[in-house]
């Protein structure tokens, strides 16, 4: 089903009020911003891009970071003697409570998405999924993966890196920046047919249907009641791949509208969406997901601007197109759920916009959205991650303004505190 473009001036009108046996309501295109969440961060650490969020069973916050996102111009404090009084590298991985303390880190290796167990066990998504021991950083287990990338590139953890004192990098920004024109090259047509041989022959020795990773993590959600663990990688646009949470094997995957991975298309003009145009037969690329309390599986496909719906057998649904106009990067990035019983909403960070959108599950229609692109608070740059906790609040991560926000539903104790605060000369 795909869902009209609905204007700024008609989002801004919604007031839907759900209640879901007398225990939950909340206006959805109403959260204030919480600025006493996080505490500035100890040891003078300074956060990197933000590349995974989960709330765990205790409503604490992990933070998953790139701490060598920072430039020289955030790491002065490094310096021996420091030259400026702010800032080192943090851990990778960051504990936060509900008040927004720092109860716990450690370092990995970067990478992309995550999540956490019941039992504490911290799910890393790199060049495959890798299971921590938060207390002491250790790796338990990890994924099977092929032992070679499309296009080469390393596999594996990389080595420590030299770090030197003060020394960054450009930062995130620099890679989506325009380059200088340069003077036109004639193309080497054997030079093409060459690289063109080389993805044949990679995609012919790991089909779409490979039963283990292929490209690289882009999200991880563990479902304990089944004892599994759903990982989506980027391999031809996307796969959902699901895993035996206790051995790690391979159980079952799909592509695009449930088709069986077997299916999935290996041209890549099958993988390409252009904005206001129609539907890629298969995923286009970034694709996350996440799988609702009544066992369905929310597949969002952000350079396509749709979630697919689809049973835990890969049974399709359903199709949400979200902000179909919007190129670059796409509309459609995390996937959380309203902590109704019911699970009533999705909501969606949608990085190319920088908003939370707040949709029906049932129908995928629009009810709300939330943010705007800027730096001030409330407001996003690169809105990356999204969770949310049993109270309704909600977390988000950006990758590219290096923070993460906690916004409060408007009509709980806090929020009432902060719309009071607002409303004051």
């Amino acid at each position: 089903m795909r869902i009209k473009p609905i204007t700024r001036s008609v989002l801004a009108s919604f007031a839907i009020i759900f209640a879901s046996n007398g225990a939950w309501a909340q206006d959805v295109s109403s959260h204030h911003m919480d600025p006493t969440w996080p505490k500035p961060l100890p040891n003078n650490w300074k956060m990197g891009g933000v590349t995974g969020l989960a709330v765990d069973s205790n409503d604490n916050v992990w933070v998953y970071n790139r701490p060598n996102d920072l430039t020289a111009l955030e790491l002065r404090a490094e310096f021996s003697p420091p030259i400026a009084e702010c800032c080192v590298r943090p851990p990778s991985m960051i504990h936060l409570d509900m008040s927004g303390n720092v109860i716990g880190s450690f370092d990995a290796p970067q990478g992309h998405g995550m999540d956490v167990d019941s039992e504490g066990f911290v799910y890393l998504g790199q060049d495959t999924v890798r299971k921590y021991d938060p207390r002491t950083g250790e790796i338990v287990a990890e994924v099977a993966r092929t032992p070679e990338r499309e296009g080469g590139g390393r596999v594996g953890l990389p080595p420590p890196m030299d770090l030197v004192p003060g020394r960054g990098t450009v930062g995130p920004v620099y890679r989506f920046l325009p380059r200088p024109p340069r003077p036109p090259q004639q193309a080497d047509p054997a030079e093409e047919a060459r690289e063109a041989a080389a993805v044949a022959a990679f995609r012919e020795r790991y089909p779409p249907e490979t039963p283990m990773i292929v490209g690289g993590l882009e999200e991880i959600r563990i479902i304990e009641e089944d004892n599994e663990m759903y990982v989506a990688d980027n391999y031809l646009g996307g796969r959902v791949l699901i895993f035996d949470l206790d051995t790690f094997e391979f159980k079952r995957g799909w592509g695009a509208y449930g088709k069986p991975l077997a299916e999935i298309s290996t041209d890549d003009a099958d993988h390409d969406y252009t904005p206001n145009g129609p539907m890629a037969p298969d995923f286009v690329g970034h694709l996350t997901l996440n799988v609702s309390n009544d066992g369905l599986v929310y597949a969002a496909d952000r350079r396509g601007n749709r979630i697919h719906v689809t049973t835990k057998e890969g049974d399709f649904l359903d199709e949400f197109v979200l902000a179909p106009e919007t190129g670059g990067g796409g509309s459609t990035g995390g996937v959380a759920f309203s902590p109704d019983p019911g699970q009533q909403l999705l909501y969606i960070s949608d990085r190319m916009n920088n908003k939370i959108w707040f949709i029906n599950r049932e129908d995928g229609q629009v009810f709300g959205e939330v943010g705007h692109m800027g730096e001030n608070g409330g407001q996003f740059f690169g809105l990356h991650m999204i969770a949310v906790d049993s109270q309704g609040n909600i977390y988000t991560g950006e990758v590219d303004s290096f923070r993460v926000q906690r916004f409060v539903p408007a009509d709980s104790p806090r929020g009432e505190l902060l719309q009071q605060l607002a409303d004051m000369p």
